[in-house]
This record gives C-alpha cells, sequence and structure tokens, in this order.
C-alpha cells in the first residue's frame, strides 16, 4: 500500500524518481569531477580510482557524477512559485500606495517650507486610518483646517486655546492616500493648477474626500475640472453616480449639461427624428448612407431595449416617411418601362430603383424592431399599382423590390407581425408571384440575402393560413419548382406539413368522428 502511495507522488511530481538520483557513496566529490572535465589535468581520473576495463563500463556509466536534473518541474515546485508571485504582487500592491503618501508628504514638506510654517510645527496631530488598518499621521496647522473645512472647523471650535496641541482622527477611509492628498491641496494657492494632468477617476475620489470634509474650495475646484474635461464612458457613468449621491452647488448643473438637456416636447423630439431618417434617405454619398443606416438602426434598437419611457420617433412619421418611398418607387418603375436602351440610363435606373428599395426596407426594419410593422403590411398587400409595375420591368430592375415581401414574411413566420388571416393571404396573393420570379436574382446578385431565412419565412407564412388557401398556394408551388428548381423557393418543409394536415390528420379526425357516432 505505501509503495502505491510513493509511487503516485512520483507521478504527480511532488518527490523525484529514485532511479535518477545517486547515492554519496558513488558519486565523485566536486573536485574529483573538474579534474576529469579540466583539459589540463594528465590522469583523467582520480589516482584513488583505476580506469575502468571494457567489463566494468556499464557499472562506471551507473556512477557517472551527474546531477538529476528535471526536464519540467515537479506540481510541488510549481506550487511553490505561484506562491511567490502571489506574496510578490500583495507586496507590490502595498508598496505603490505607500509610494504615494510618500510622495504626497514630500510635496507637504516643500509646501511647509515655501510658507515658513515648517514641516513638524503644527498643532493639530491628524490621524487617518483606512478600512484595512492602515495609518498615517501627519501633523498639521489648526489654522489651515480652520480655515479650509467646514467639517475641522467644527471639530476644533471648542480647542480654542493657542499652542495646545490637538489629535483628530478620521476612521474607516475607503482611501487613506485620498484623505491624506486632499488636506495637503488645503495648503495650496491654486487648486485648478493643481489639478491639471490629473485622470477623471482620481479627481472624483478627491472630490468625495472634499464632499466629506467640507472642503468648498476643493469642490469647486473639482468640478471645474470636471466640467472642462472629456470623459470617457466609463468616467461618464462614474461622473454622473457620483454626482447624484451629492448635494452640490450650482457648479453640477453646469456638468450636468453635457448629459442631460432642457426638457423636450415629443413633438420636437419627432422632428429631429424625422430630420435624420428623412436625410438618410436623401443622402447622395452611397457609403455614408449605408453607415448612417447602421448606425441609427443600432442606436434605435438600444434606446427600444435600454429605455423603455424613453423619446421615440412617432408611428406617424415612420409611416410618412414609407409612403414617400413608396411613391418613389412607382416613380422609377413607370420610367423602367420607358427607359431608353443606351447601357448609361439602364444602369442609373437600376441604381435608383434599388436605392428606393432598399430606404423602404430599412424603413419596414425599424417599423418591425418598434412593433409597428402590422400596418405596412396591409399597405405592403394594397400595392396592386406597384405589383402590376413591376411584373412589366425586367427582373434585373426590380428584384431588390422582392427583398420587402421576403422581409414581411420572415417576420411573420417569426411571430414579430401579427396581422389577420385575410391580410397575410392578401399579401401573398399580390407579392408571391413576384418573389418566385425575382428568387433567382436575388439569391445570386444581393450577398445579404439569406435564402434559407427567407424560405423559412415564407414556409411559416404559408402555414398560418386556412388549410384551403395552403392548399391553392403550395399546389401553384409545387409545379413551378420542378420546373425552375433553384430558381424557386424551396418550400417543400411547408409542403409536408399541408400534406400531413390535409390527408393524414384529417383521416385520423374522421375517424375519430365515426367512432363517436
Amino acid at each position: 500500500m505505501a509503495s502505491k502511495e510513493v509511487s503516485t507522488m512520483i507521478k504527480q511530481g511532488f518527490i523525484a524518481d529514485p532511479t535518477f538520483s545517486f547515492s554519496s557513496r558513488t558519486t565523485p566529490s566536486p573536485i574529483s569531477y573538474s579534474r576529469v572535465c579540466s583539459p589540463s589535468s594528465s590522469p583523467p581520473f582520480p589516482s584513488s580510482v583505476s580506469p575502468a576495463s571494457p567489463s566494468s563500463s556499464s557499472i562506471e556509466i551507473a556512477q557517472t557524477p551527474t546531477r538529476p536534473t528535471h526536464s519540467h518541474p515537479t506540481l510541488l515546485e510549481m506550487m511553490s512559485e505561484e506562491q511567490h508571485r502571489e506574496s510578490r504582487s500583495l507586496e507590490e500592491a502595498r508598496k505603490k500606495p505607500q509610494a504615494r503618501i510618500a510622495r504626497i508628504l514630500s510635496e507637504f514638506k516643500q509646501m511647509c517650507c515655501a510658507t515658513n510654517m515648517g514641516v513638524g510645527s503644527g498643532d493639530v496631530r491628524l490621524t487617518v486610518v483606512g478600512r484595512d488598518g492602515h495609518k498615517v499621521i501627519i501633523d498639521v496647522h489648526r489654522t489651515v483646517l480652520v480655515e479650509k473645512s467646514r467639517y475641522f472647523a467644527q471639530k476644533l471650535c471648542q480647542r480654542k486655546e493657542r499652542g495646545v496641541s490637538h489629535t483628530i482622527e478620521i476612521s474607516e477611509c475607503d482611501d487613506v492616500g485620498d484623505y491624506v492628498e486632499t488636506v495637503v491641496l488645503m495648503y495650496c494657492d491654486d487648486l485648478k493648477k493643481r489639478l491639471i494632468g490629473e485622470d477623471v477617476k482620481k479627481v472624483l475620489a478627491l472630490l468625495k474626500v472634499c464632499a466629506s470634509l467640507i472642503f468648498d474650495e476643493g469642490i469647486t475646484s473639482c468640478l471645474e475640472y470636471l466640467e472642462a474635461v472629456p470623459w470617457s464612458d466609463e468616467e461618464e457613468e462614474e461622473v454622473i453616480g457620483v454626482l447624484a449621491k451629492h448635494e452640490f452647488h450650482d457648479s453640477m448643473a453646469g456638468i450636468l449639461q453635457r448629459v442631460a438637456c432642457e426638457p423636450s416636447t415629443s413633438a420636437r423630439v419627432d422632428d429631429i427624428f424625422g430630420r435624420l431618417l428623412t436625410g438618410v434617405l436623401q443622402a447622395k454619398d452611397d457609403k455614408a448612407r449605408r453607415e448612417m443606416k447602421n448606425l441609427i438602426s443600432r442606436l434605435f434598437r438600444e434606446d427600444a431595449s435600454d429605455n423603455e419611457d424613453g423619446h421615440h420617433v412617432s408611428k406617424d412619421t415612420l409611416y410618412s416617411l414609407c409612403h414617400r418611398c413608396l411613391s418613389s418607387l412607382v416613380l422609377c418603375l413607370s420610367e423602367a418601362m420607358c427607359i431608353d436602351e443606351s447601357k448609361k440610363d439602364r444602369v442609373a435606373l437600376m441604381s435608383e430603383i434599388a436605392r428606393e428599395a432598399d430606404n423602404l426596407q430599412w424603413m419596414v426594419d425599424i417599423l418591425i424592431n418598434k412593433k409597428m410593422g402590422d400596418e405596412f403590411v396591409k399597405l405592403w398587400a394594397d400595392q396592386k399599382e406597384l405589383a402590376t409595375l413591376h411584373s412589366k420591368v425586367p427582373t434585373m430592375f426590380r428584384h431588390e423590390i422582392s427583398k420587402i415581401t421576403a422581409v414581411l414574411c420572415i417576420a411573420i413566420g417569426r411571430g414579430h407581425v401579427l396581422v389577420p388571416k385575410d391580410a397575410r393571404f392578401e399579401l401573398l396573393s399580390t407579392w408571391l408571384e413576384a418573389l418566385y420570379e425575382d428568387f433567382g436574382w436575388m439569391r445570386r446578385a444581393s450577398r445579404s440575402v439569406d435564402k434559407k431565412l427567407v424560405e423559412e419565412g415564407l414556409s411559416q407564412t404559408i402555414l398560418t393560413l386556412s388549410l384551403r388557401q395552403q392548399q391553392s398556394i403550395l399546389l401553384n408551388w409545387f409545379d413551378r419548382f420542378l420546373n425552375k428548381g433553384d430558381d424557386c423557393p424551396n418550400i417543400q418543409r411547408a409542403f409536408e406539413i399541408w400534406w400531413r394536415r390535409a390527408f393524414i390528420r384529417q383521416s385520423v379526425v374522421e375517424q375519430d368522428n365515426l367512432s363517436c357516432k
């Protein structure tokens, strides 16, 4: 049993394997070893040892004076090294605040010398104790404390005897260095200049101490600093959090103007949103338009998830922009029917149609994300004139428009848009044929089209209809798919479900009804 435990400890690296060690009896001394290795020594072995004969070579090899070495450290060694690293890290963490306090006290000494106060001549012994028990004792001057801090003035108001030393202790400090530095700041002639170059977190820490010591000049200087410097996103959250917890004077209002505006009416906010959306729709630079579309869409999503009670663009504004896009599409398709055969005109018109279709699709995405897309399904289903024009225009011009139908089917199939059955059937009656015709072009010409996603959305939308409507649509698809193949959406999954509903489950229901009779 003991041998098994020893074997286990050897495998885990707690002890070294004895087969790789040598006894002290057979291992030569370091001096003898150096003599063997030294090229200047004439005999290759010590005089007390005879050269090995061939028959004893294996024995001499086993007695080679080599210290056992390991290519990898043992587990015990690794654990010990980890403990050393942790100890060094803790020691360094302890040294940093100590070094900072030493630097602060050095500055304090210089200030006292410059003002002829003299270090150690203070009549108040201030003790600052941290939550971790770390303590700093500093001799300061009563006149400075009483003049600068209402907290210290209150503490010392009962001790007016001159030449008498007083003792004050501040306990349970979050950071001893911040308190010591704040006291030293009371000796500064120009606090604002003193804070230049400090980071925001440091000034926030000093601000909190100034507030606890009621150091008004320090509070004002910290607030003026925070108002003047830029903040990162993380710093902004901390600034707002600190200001929310403390009641400061009017300087705080100037800081908060950076992140809070005056109360605005909903109409004013809606005008701003409408202006931004209109600017994107009418943008002349395509690259800038794409970038701003992505930006505004992301901001709208963040607003919807993070701020349920925040300001929102109104439904009327969004739908007025949709009607504008629809009018532009009708105009573009009308021009496409009588387009000149010149290549330049064809390319320009294709680009314009694609742009207007993309604008409308963007508006539809916003409506769906804001849960306002139900009315657009009905609006799109009613576009009979546009659908008629669409059927008379070459596919290369019009296929971008069918992406709008695909987006609506995906939203309906996912349950993100809730509309009555008649509206769903009307949507497919108006635009399904166009989607079939354009699917091949959509799939090949647009990287943004996910074939599987469109097929799944279309399948689910069809399956929300009545069984008779499903049958009408899917039998028509069956014939088309056999002739078009990959250029037609593959919705055979919907076909299978319809088949089971129509023939297998219906038979079961009829048998159950007969058995009940």
